[in-house]
């Protein structure tokens, strides 16, 4: 007998809200053996409320209980780190107004744009610079802090999240990204695990071969790939690879939502799960934020959260 075709679409919904509800419940039987705490990371520090990898933004996510403070790198034209998520200027300081001849044009989807490099320019010059002003006029004035700034606001009060961005654009122009990390960890007696309980370190990248080349100098650090895509890495023998040499996930938490079994995936490899980047959006409050967080801590469960808003972290 040939069944109506309404009934063959029933009977596929149902077996779909099964294995969906299979899978959820496997990820809260695999929760509830990971330890009540879960790792809050503030996302270039408290950066929805002060301007982003800024000694402020530093200062107020540890008044708000962060963990990790979060750190990008980028590098000066004389060698020296600094905390700064873009590879120019532009977005988050006065530079076209104090610099408005060192900027370089190319061509970006059809149009020209300017851009001021950090690699264009000496830390003396991004000292004086106005970070804060484009985020609001209380912050007028605040100024880029160079990585050891930072790792002197940080010390003893919160771990340090570290991202190096752009390795293999600064490789490009003649700079050793990770060698200039282990040194500066070096210089701070921060370079190996434990060294200062108080002050754990962890090193993130988008770049697999970031990583493998920190290993490689022979840093002995927890290292976490940064994922955003379903690639490789986030197949079974993905992870397994990359166990090899990391001791994390951060992927995006898009990826965790369409991808559930991922967390159980990372988890069977030995690895950590982080995931990124938890901030309001458009018609979500403060206690809508608390609430997504807390779904994905519980119920997919991930071991730590990386977010704008350390305020609305779930305790």
């Amino acid at each position: 007998m040939e069944l109506p075709a309404s009934f063959t679409v029933h009977r596929a919904l149902v077996v779909c809200f099964a294995a969906c509800l299979a899978l959820l419940t496997l990820l809260a039987q695999e929760n509830r053996g990971t330890p009540v705490r879960k790792t809050l990371v503030a996302h270039r520090g408290a950066s929805a409320y002060a301007p982003e990898n800024t000694l402020p933004a530093y200062r107020l996510a540890i008044k708000q209980g962060a963990d990790f403070v979060e750190q990008d790198l980028q590098i000066t034209r004389d060698g020296v780190l600094i905390c700064l998520h873009d590879l120019s200027l532009e977005r988050t300081t006065d530079v076209e107004k104090l610099f408005p001849d060192r900027f370089r044009e190319s061509e970006r989807d059809g149009r020209k744009v300017r851009e001021w490099l950090v690699s264009d320019f000496t830390v003396a010059e991004i000292s004086r610079l106005d970070a804060g002003s484009w985020f609001g006029e209380a912050f007028k004035g605040t100024r880029i802090p160079t990585w050891e700034q930072s790792i002197g606001e940080i010390r003893g009060k919160a771990g340090l999240f570290v991202e190096t961005k752009a390795p293999e654009v600064y490789g490009e122009r003649g700079f050793d990204m990770e060698s200039l990390v282990l040194d500066v960890l070096r210089g701070n007696k921060l370079d190996l695990p434990g060294a200062d309980p108080k002050t754990p370190v962890l090193i993130q990248s988008f770049s697999s071969a970031s990583l493998q080349k920190l290993r490689q100098h022979g840093c002995r650090l927890p290292l976490a790939l940064l994922v955003d895509q379903p690639d490789e890495w986030v197949t079974a023998e993905g992870l397994k690879r990359l166990a090899k040499f990391g001791q994390g996930l951060a992927p995006s938490k898009k990826l965790i939502a369409s991808d559930p079994g991922l967390v159980i995936r990372a988890h069977k490899a030995g690895l950590t799960v982080t995931c990124w980047t938890f901030r309001l959006g458009t018609g979500m409050d403060a206690t809508a934020l608390t609430k997504e967080m807390k779904q994905y801590l519980t119920v997919y469960g991930v071991d730590g959260i990386i977010t704008d808003n350390p305020d609305r972290f779930p305790r």
